[in-house]
């Protein structure tokens, strides 16, 4: 007999439904193997699907399992605010309440998520902690950058750093753009093999997340971003917390202070017609960095039953 599998949709750094970066939440896997669970992750066709399982430490919440349409992956980052948020959800409509914080066990190490309420009580969206503290990789030409993503080579600014692999959790190619240029950027998934042959990644994946500073522009957020993983499947993102969240410790790893902290707001998801809102912070202590931070709010989508 097939069995029956609960699952909710939520759209994660948005406060408003049809924006924001869409999750799958399997609100209990129990009984799947791997290869369904990444066959469902493929039906859904979303960047991330999350599979929740019971942990291996009954002081945590919960063990998650994070699958791209074609891997499975061992951190990121709107899976984890939005499969917080959705079991937030799920122990509300049963008259529980889960406390402030909880724990996922993933393939990165431990996740605590924070969870974000509003006045009421009612949760409104949620903010992980990184797993694991900034590694920072090989550097990588601007002009390997430029041919990937269809920019002019002026474009990549380097004054504060050369295109980079940075990682909380989950490797990208980090590089600065200029704000007129963002925009304007056209993956190359040919350019993205040849990259891929010569500069390998964790994973296999080469995903190259762009930044731009706006100059502070009145009504703008800090920074605007874009994230651009055609070889995983995922041809622009509209939303990637662990690539802004190693871009907050990456920065702070820059200040030349030896304490400092950052916090910022990225726009992501703009020309994708997604806009999404992440809230990303990062501390450094004695020329460390101690905790890198990403949230942001979140809205319910659909709920069904699947039928394996």
């Amino acid at each position: 007999m097939p069995e029956r599998y609960s699952y909710i949709t939520v759209d994660v750094f948005t406060d408003r439904a049809f924006a924001g970066n869409p999750l799958a939440v399997v609100t209990d896997a129990s009984g799947l193997t791997p290869e369904q669970m990444q066959a469902i992750a493929a039906e859904f066709n979303y960047s991330e699907s999350t599979f929740v399982l019971p942990p291996d430490d009954r002081s945590h919440t919960a063990r998650v399992r994070i699958f791209t349409r074609q891997n499975e992956i061992p951190f990121a980052g709107h899976p984890n605010v939005g499969t917080a948020f959705v079991l937030a959800l799920v122990a509300e409509r049963s008259g529980r309440t889960l406390g402030s914080t909880v724990v996922f066990e993933e393939g990165a190490g431990r996740v605590p998520v924070d969870l974000i309420r509003d006045a009421e009580g009612r949760v409104t969206g949620a903010t992980l902690t990184a797993p694991q503290p900034l590694t920072v990789g090989k550097t990588i030409p601007a002009a390997v950058v430029t041919e990937c993503v269809g920019l002019e080579p002026t474009a990549v600014l380097t004054s504060r750093h050369e295109p980079i692999v940075a990682s909380v959790g989950l490797p990208f190619v980090i590089a600065e753009v200029a704000d007129n240029a963002i925009g304007a950027a056209r993956p190359d998934t040919r350019a993205f093999s040849d990259a891929a042959r010569r500069f390998p990644l964790e994973n296999g994946r080469f995903s190259i997340h762009l930044y731009a500073r706006t100059a502070g522009r009145k009504g703008q957020a800090d920074l605007r971003a874009r994230m651009f993983s055609p070889l995983g499947g995922t041809v622009e993102d509209p939303a990637t917390g662990s690539a802004n969240g190693a871009l907050g410790a990456l920065l702070a790893s820059l200040e030349p202070a030896a304490d400092a902290a950052l916090a910022f707001d990225v726009l992501q998801g703009v020309e994708m017609g997604r806009p999404s809102l992440l809230a990303v912070s990062a501390e450094k202590r004695a020329g460390s960095i101690v905790r890198v931070r990403v949230g942001g709010r979140c809205t319910p989508v659909m709920e069904g039953v699947l039928t394996v």
